[in-house]
């Protein structure tokens, strides 16, 4: 039987698509709110203030990206447009003393890729209550000591800045002492003079007071014990001292010494370091040695939680005149952290008749390291279809370079290497796996170009005459052959009248018993066969 006699039928879906990818910064949103609200607090409505519907949000698989933290301080609902709060938000653990306190967080949409950077303000709120470094505070004073002499105390800290910070000092009413506040340098100031005689002691109560509403307030008790003469308070060599130092120095690693004079002799004049106010974490990372002045290093310093310190250091002399200076301390940055790669989205699997220049994932990469140390490069192996684009900011886009074939190769396995700038630099790898999906792009092939068959006259119908076999490259349901008998015609009767195929197996039977002598049958078999 000839090539007219059946043949495989098959059919070819394509599937092409075109994607056109905008990479977008657009302009910043800003959004001011106290700080310690409630989890779930909203406090603003992205698409209402960019203007878009809450239908692309969720397409568009709106989030919300922050770097540089673990913790996720606020996140978007995508049913809504509504930002809101979702961890708590301490302003002081966040910025300090710092005027200021925003927190930059990016609003990423996709498809195509679309950065809105938002500013979020914290504001004050005043939840912290002025301290005094101690709660009783001893001084010595000399009964010699002049009217109008004056004697530095330490002073109160708050945390909170602004109208909310330490806005003033109240000292008890008393018949020897008042208060001198100039540029925060907090005195007592002798206004009449002290007899050792008539009183050893005298207890004062010094408060400092916010300008929060509520207002808050914080005191110390001061003991003064009348000595006699101790004229002279110690005096620093610098009324202030600065340095730097490496982050990860290793313990009692030297930063500063600081120097101080007394004028006095004896014990008058000996003079011990001490720290004035500092915060439990920082004391904790910093230590004095209170004869030499040496400051030293005395835990983890890491730059990328602080860049800079400033403390308060006192000199005290035998009888507890003390002086006050200033130490700022700032950290040098090292080259400690690997750069750490995010795969925020990947389309996978990707069909095989993708379009060159077709950006299916998008890749991030941070480093918490600062100027060259947090300059991150980010690459791909060669030799495979695929290539890193740099987007926007630390976004990359994996695009496709070439066409594929999943009959060649079903899936890449895509190393990612992203090396900072630092010396020695630092890289980290991340290997996905992109999987190419099949679509119906190869026909069956018969495995002979032509078939013959041959059957004895007065065969029993359903008989099988002969069997043909077709092979597909395609996978699954598109690599399935089915058969059938194209349709013909023998001297005007129905080629299926005499044959048939089973579309599964490609076996072909015989309907009727044929007669070899019948001139009719004769003739038009031997042209089919």
């Amino acid at each position: 039987m000839g090539d007219k006699g059946f043949s495989a039928h098959f059919s070819i879906v394509c599937f092409f698509s075109i994607f056109v990818t905008m990479h977008l910064v657009l302009g910043d949103l800003s959004y001011s709110f106290l700080e310690e609200m409630e989890r779930g607090s909203v406090i603003g409505n992205v698409a209402k203030d960019l203007g878009v519907d809450l239908r692309t949000l969720s397409s568009r698989r709106a989030r919300v990206d922050i770097e540089g933290t673990r913790k996720r301080y606020c996140d978007i609902n995508i049913n809504t447009g509504d930002l809101f709060i979702s961890e708590r938000i301490d302003r002081e653990g966040l910025c300090g003393k710092k005027a200021s306190c925003v927190v930059k967080i990016d609003l990423v949409f996709e498809n195509p890729l679309e950065l809105h950077r938002v500013s979020l303000l914290v504001q004050d709120v005043n939840d912290n209550s002025p301290k005094f470094r101690e709660n009783l505070m001893k001084m010595e004073i000399r009964e010699s000591s002049e009217k109008g002499s004056r004697f530095s105390i330490g002073v109160a800290h708050d945390a909170d800045i602004g109208q909310n910070d330490i806005q003033r000092y109240i000292l008890q009413t008393n018949e020897h002492f008042i208060l001198a506040v100039e540029n925060k340098v907090v005195a007592l100031v002798l206004e009449n003079k002290l007899d050792r005689e008539k009183q050893k002691e005298i207890n004062l109560l010094l408060t400092a007071l916010d300008g929060g509403s509520p207002q808050k307030s914080g005191s110390v008790v001061i003991h003064v014990t009348v000595l006699d003469a101790n004229d002279n308070a110690p005096v620093f060599t610098q009324a202030v001292y600065k340095a730097s130092v490496p982050e990860n120095s290793p313990p009692e690693t030297l930063v500063i010494t600081v120097s101080a004079t007394d004028a006095d002799e004896g014990v008058n004049g000996e003079v011990t370091y001490l720290f004035g106010h500092i915060s439990g974490e920082d004391a904790s990372l910093f230590s004095i040695d209170a004869k030499t002045g040496k400051i030293t290093i005395a835990g983890e310093i890491d730059f990328e939680e602080t860049t800079s310190f400033e403390m308060s250091v006192g000199a005290k002399d035998g009888l507890g005149l003390i002086a006050y200076t200033k130490v700022l301390i700032n950290i040098e940055d090292k080259n400690d952290n690997v750069p750490q790669i995010f795969l925020k989205s990947l389309s996978n699997p990707i069909p095989e008749n993708v379009a060159t220049d077709t950006e299916v994932g998008i890749i991030n990469v941070q480093d918490r390291d600062s100027e060259k140390n947090g300059q991150v490069r980010c690459s791909i192996q060669e030799n495979i279809p695929f290539k890193l684009v740099s987007s926007i900011k630390n976004y990359y886009s994996l695009i496709t370079t070439g066409q594929l074939d999943r009959e060649q190769v079903s899936y890449y396995n895509i190393t990612i290497t992203a090396t900072d700038e630092g010396s020695p630099p630092l890289s980290s790898s991340k290997t996905l796996q992109l999987s190419v999906a099949d679509i119906n792009d190869n026909p069956p092939v018969f495995e002979e170009q032509s078939y013959s068959a041959y059957v004895s006259e007065n065969n029993k119908p359903g008989s099988t005459l002969c069997s043909v076999s077709a092979r597909d490259k395609d996978w699954r349901q598109n690599g399935t052959v089915i058969y059938s008998l194209l349709p013909g015609e023998v001297n005007g009767a129905s080629l299926s009248s005499y044959l048939s195929i089973n579309g599964d197996t490609g076996a072909i039977n015989a309907l009727r018993s044929f007669d070899y002598e019948h001139p009719f049958l004769k003739e038009n078999y031997e042209q089919q066969l």
